[in-house]
C-alpha cells in the first residue's frame, strides 16, 4: 500500500475502511504512472526543447536544449528518472504535464529546481 502507517491511521480515523484506503492507494499509483507516461509521450518526438532553467552558460531567457531522451519510472507515488540533454543530464525527482505544450520536471542535485520544458519558446 502506498500510504505510510500514520497516513493509514489518519484515513481510518477519518472513516475509511482498509479496502477503501487500498482503493485510494491504487488510484494514486495509477495516476503517478499515467503522469509519467504523459511526460514521456510529450517529450518522445522532440529533438529540441526550451526551458525556464537558469543556465550559467546562457544569457537566453528561455535556453534551447537538444533533447536526447527521458527515462521515467514510478515507485508508489514517486515519479523518478533521468532527462538527457546533449552533453549533460539531470535526475528527475517529480514531474507533471502543465498543458498540451508544457511539462514541468523537478530536477535533482545539479539543478534543484522545478523546470518547465516546451517545444516552443513562446509557450514559456
Amino acid at each position: 500500500m502506498h500510504f505510510d502507517q500514520r497516513t493509514q491511521t489518519a484515513l481510518r480515523e477519518f472513516g475509511l475502511s482498509t479496502a477503501e484506503i487500498a482503493e485510494v492507494s491504487g488510484s494514486v499509483l495509477e495516476a503517478t504512472a499515467a503522469e509519467a507516461d504523459a511526460i514521456e509521450s510529450f517529450l518522445a518526438d522532440l529533438d529540441t526543447v526550451y526551458s525556464d532553467m537558469d543556465m550559467a552558460h546562457s544569457s537566453a531567457e528561455f535556453p534551447k536544449h537538444d533533447l536526447v531522451g527521458v527515462d521515467l519510472y514510478t515507485h508508489a507515488a514517486d515519479l523518478r528518472g533521468y532527462v538527457h540533454f546533449d552533453g549533460w543530464g539531470a535526475y528527475v525527482e517529480d514531474g507533471r504535464v502543465l498543458s498540451e505544450s508544457v511539462v514541468e520536471l523537478t530536477l535533482g542535485p545539479e539543478i534543484h529546481d522545478r523546470v518547465r520544458l516546451a517545444a516552443d519558446r513562446t509557450e514559456l
